[in-house]
């Protein structure tokens, strides 16, 4: 390949529009309340997926660490509320978890 920059430049719009157009779309517009709740949910959604997926794909010695993990960032986010906290913690006692189990 020649030059990479249309590449990138691709990859930037791809990624990039399907932010943006909704975003500029339902910008300063009424939304009905069930649409409005239904939005709302779709990041917990999301995540929830991924995170299943991760422990469902996890290698066979991981699955107990993985589990782990999940387990106390589940719970510290369920009693603090904070999503920044509760990923530390549990990529801290994962990294701990390994180091002592595995």
């Amino acid at each position: 390949m020649k030059s990479y920059l249309p590449l990138i430049i691709g990859m930037t719009l791809v990624t990039y529009l399907p932010r943006l157009i909704p975003l500029a779309l339902l910008n300063n517009r009424n939304i009905n309340k069930s649409l409005k709740e239904f939005l709302l949910y779709i990041p917990y959604t999301s995540l929830s997926i991924l995170i299943i997926r991760g422990i469902l794909t996890a290698a066979d010695g991981m699955k107990i660490v993985t589990v782990i993990g999940v387990g106390i960032a589940a719970i510290i986010s369920y009693i603090k509320g904070n999503l920044v906290l509760s990923v530390l913690a549990g990529i801290i006692l994962s990294f701990l978890t390994i180091n002592t189990l595995v």
